[in-house]
């Protein structure tokens, strides 16, 4: 049961990622369209997302291990 669990935990992270990634890559296509500047696609929301998770993720790793 605990193995069941665990296999859904994994794959509910993994669609939440693949929606993420999905999201970001629309937002960069738009942007590259556009003629935008490259860091524009970082100020829209899924770009903040995935800077917050890159920049918060391996601290609060860090804090929970310690």
């Amino acid at each position: 049961m605990d193995t069941i669990l665990l296999i859904l935990k994994a794959v509910a992270v993994l669609i939440g990622a693949s929606m993420l990634g999905n999201w970001f890559l629309a937002e960069l296509r738009s942007v590259k369209r556009k003629g935008l500047p490259w860091y524009t696609v970082y100020l829209s929301p899924p770009g903040m997302l995935v800077v917050v998770i890159v920049l918060v993720f391996p601290v609060l790793v860090w804090w929970i291990r310690r």
